[in-house]
């Protein structure tokens, strides 16, 4: 099995080069976590990838602490915010562990498409609600690998080093490790039985 910041590292150009595959679906996220957001807040987004959703948000909020555990990654993001002359959009690179924030920090944390590639997340989910202020939002959109038709192909590429490390969650079991902390679901949308999208408050 690759390691992930070796797996992304060497993926950040493809990756960034490829089209959304749910144009539609990708734009109503937007659009829903858009409606929370007010002037004054700040965010965090860990696992930002090349910063796309990051600067789709950046006008709606006072600033944008985007992360990713890939420097590859990052590189591509902050040329992007560099090219839009986006001032309110600041990069680190490090996992939502590694890197150090203090409680209460945050109006609003993204986790998209990043919680199933995490071997503990009960801690990730558990320092997400530490960081957010009371009332704060947390945003995420999850691949529920259980229902996906990738699950049997996983493990092959992962024994010739093709994939990372991949946990196989399904939406009931998101929903308790959320539930379990503290978080009130807000909302709750499946573009298809493969993945959830949630807004659940702190």
């Amino acid at each position: 099995m690759i390691e992930p910041k070796k797996f992304w590292d060497k993926t950040a150009a493809r990756y960034a080069k490829s089209p959304i595959k749910d144009l539609k679906s990708y734009k109503r996220k937007l659009a829903i976590t858009q409606e929370y957001f007010q002037a004054d807040w700040s965010v965090l987004e860990f696992g930002c990838g090349t910063g796309s959703t990051a600067i789709h948000h950046s006008s709606y909020v006072n600033s944008i602490t985007a992360t990713d555990i890939s420097e590859k990654m990052l590189d591509i993001a902050k040329q992007k915010v560099k090219s839009a002359a986006i001032k309110n959009i600041s990069f680190q690179q490090g996992t939502l562990g590694s890197l150090k924030f203090e409680p209460d920090s945050f109006n609003a944390i993204l986790g998209l498409n990043i919680l199933h590639l995490l071997e503990d997340i009960d801690s990730a989910i558990a320092r997400v609600y530490n960081l957010l202020k009371p009332g704060g939002i947390f945003v995420s959109s999850t691949a529920l690998i259980k229902k996906s038709n990738w699950r049997f192909l996983i493990p092959v590429m992962q024994r010739i080093n093709l994939a990372p490390y991949v946990h196989k969650i399904d939406r009931q079991e998101l929903l308790d490790k959320l539930t379990r902390v503290g978080f009130l679901i807000d909302q709750e949308w499946q573009p298809s039985k493969e993945s959830i999208f949630l807004i659940a408050k702190k």
